[in-house]
């Protein structure tokens, strides 16, 4: 099971939207998009994401699953830096809180439940699922906008 997610502001913050696709066996499965009217891109990032591991959870479709993000912040905040974060109760290394400590709970949490492996895919360099997640998440700000 693949995952493609995206997640963008059009102003940051401002406008937002997120997306997700979910691929087996070379066929897409679900797509689906949603829309914030302020936000930031790093939350839309988090929300496509959380989004698409929520249906999994809850469609009971079992499986490995590799999520594929054009956002190092995503891929890096829960292979690398949460682990340290929550060790110091959601606090930075220079003190501070964590930001979208909301959204990191709720991935660890959804993490925790299922067998994922996270893989960062440059954005925009030609990767169709990314492209069209790109092109989802322009639709979901230019339903905000208008």
């Amino acid at each position: 099971m693949q995952i493609y997610t995206d997640g963008g502001c059009s102003g940051n913050p401002g406008p937002g939207g997120w997306a997700y696709i979910i691929v087996d066996s070379g066929s897409i499965i679900k797509e689906e998009w949603g829309a914030a009217e302020h936000t930031t891109n790093n939350r839309m990032e988090l929300l496509a994401v959380i989004s698409a591991l929520e249906f999994l959870l809850e469609s009971v479709i079992a499986g490995d699953i590799f999520v594929f993000t054009d956002s190092q912040y995503v891929q890096k905040g829960i292979t690398e830096w949460i682990k340290n974060w929550k060790a110091r109760n959601w606090k930075t290394s220079g003190k501070e809180p964590v930001k979208n400590a909301d959204l990191w709970q709720r991935l660890d949490d959804l993490a925790q439940k299922l067998p994922v492996s996270w893989h960062w895919v440059r954005g925009h360099a030609g990767n169709i699922y990314n492209e069209h997640c790109d092109d989802l998440t322009q639709k979901a700000i230019a339903s905000i906008k208008q």
